[in-house]
């Protein structure tokens, strides 16, 4: 069944000059882009994204690096594309990542792991809304 997810490409690996190499892999993989942009994330921005994590300890450091670059926000679609972005992402640790996964080429460890996905449909419909109008996501 087609479906929506977000992809973020981190500070991390726009700082590694990844973009390129990991669309590939969404590609190839069988996703279709249909709304990317780069930007500039606010604290405020961050913090209102992984609010759902804001009791965890780690939400002031995700905050804190996910406001350091770039990042490179993406729309997908395809045939299960929230499992099938995430099997292409690899283990949030890239130690742990299988070959040729996002994580595994592109992360340097839990924290900077190079890349974000959604986790379920409720979750990528939230998403896709925080970072695109309507207006701005090419269908198919």
């Amino acid at each position: 069944m087609a479906e929506r997810t977000l992809s973020i490409v981190k500070p991390d690996a726009v700082a590694k000059n990844a973009i390129g190499g990991i669309f590939s892999i969404f590609e190839k993989g069988g996703l279709t882009i249909v709304a990317t942009k780069m930007i500039q994330l606010t604290r405020k921005q961050a913090e209102g994204f992984y609010a759902v994590h804001k009791d965890r300890p780690f939400f002031g450091d995700l905050c804190t690096f996910m406001c350091e670059g770039p990042v490179v926000v993406s729309a997908l679609e395809g045939d299960s594309a929230i499992a099938r972005h995430r099997e292409l992402l690899g283990a949030t640790d890239p130690a742990k990542a299988a070959d040729g996964t996002v994580r595994k080429l592109y992360g340097t460890n839990i924290e900077r792991n190079a890349a974000h996905g959604s986790d379920a449909p409720d979750t990528a419909a939230f998403e896709i809304s925080y970072y695109f109008s309507a207006l701005e996501i090419q269908g198919r």
